[in-house]
């Protein structure tokens, strides 16, 4: 991995070739745990994850960012992806691999 400052405050720039992926989720979410697999499987070594379930005020910052009440929530880089079923849709249309690696999706 990289040295230097964690990729917790390296905002959402590149951290070892890959965007920086942070996921809102829950410590019981089976959608979530897919999420993450996935991104695992395409080459994402970390991904920061957020737990509303534990901190009240992040889920209000969730929903004011993607005024969404669900999870997982995924960003990667600047770019909100969505949940579980846009992440595999983006994967399946060809465009989360550019995506990881920073190019527009």
């Amino acid at each position: 991995m990289g040295r230097g400052r964690p990729a917790a405050e390296k905002g959402f720039a590149e951290v070892s070739g890959v965007q920086r992926v942070l996921m809102y989720s829950t410590g019981v979410c089976p959608f979530c745990v897919r999420a993450e697999q996935l991104l695992l499987a395409r080459g994402v070594a970390t991904i920061d994850k957020i737990r509303i379930d534990l901190d009240p005020q992040r889920r209000s910052e969730m929903l004011e960012r993607t005024a969404r009440r669900t999870v997982p929530q995924i960003y990667i880089g600047e770019t909100h992806v969505g949940g579980f079923d846009d992440l595999l849709a983006f994967d399946r249309a060809g465009k989360l691999l550019p995506l990881l690696a920073g190019d527009a999706a």
